[in-house]
């Protein structure tokens, strides 16, 4: 029974791997729903120094370009999410909804069970958090990159992915005494995110 397990596996293998180099490639689309966790710090303008904290949230995603053989596949990373934060000083504790986007590079063995591996730039993306302790911050400005790989398993990816985002601006509203700061907070987030996508090539 084992032996007929691996002898379909591997035939599915074999035919997947056929019918890619016999593929020109064409469009696909692979939206996600990710889980992201890790430590930010922000650098607060003088004379206030720097804070560190933890995020923690779920989102959604998409990715969007062309593919290759469904071996190689360029197109567009756009994520959203809502986010727990907490910091340490000025202590408080708040939600967080967040966005960010780029270009991806990825390449993957285009087999029913394959392995896939990609890089992202992060261009753009903004940070917005909920007033805590007369802190009301907004981060904007985003940029960084995301590293990342996977199992595919039909239609179904398994991924972990090491993400690094700056902001080099931020506004600052409310009653805090960073009220109306501007360009003179940088914030950066390192996280590890888990994600379920679904790859389709069109």
């Amino acid at each position: 029974m084992r032996h007929l397990i691996l002898f379909v596996l591997f035939s599915l293998m074999i035919s997947e791997f056929s019918y890619a180099q016999k593929s020109d490639g064409g469009l696909f689309v692979e939206p996600m729903l990710t889980y992201e966790m890790g430590e930010t710090k922000t650098d607060y303008p003088a004379p206030f120094g720097s804070s560190d904290g933890e995020i923690q949230g779920y989102g959604a995603g998409v990715r969007l370009g062309i593919h290759i053989f469904e071996a190689i596949f360029l197109g567009a990373d756009a994520r959203y999410g809502r986010f727990d934060i907490e910091n340490d000083d000025p202590d408080y504790s708040t939600d967080a909804t967040g966005y960010n986007y780029g270009p991806v590079l990825g390449f993957q063995v285009p087999t029913t069970l394959g392995i896939r591996v990609w890089a992202s730039y992060i261009m753009g993306g903004e940070m917005d958090m909920d007033e805590s302790n007369n802190v009301d911050l907004k981060l904007n400005n985003a940029s960084g990159y995301r590293i990342g790989g996977g199992i595919k398993l039909a239609i179904v990816s398994l991924n972990l992915e090491y993400q690094k985002i700056s902001y080099d601006e931020a506004e600052l509203d409310g009653n805090s005494i960073f009220t109306g700061s501007r360009s003179n907070l940088d914030a950066d987030i390192d996280s590890y995110i888990f994600s379920v996508s679904f790859p389709f090539a069109i």
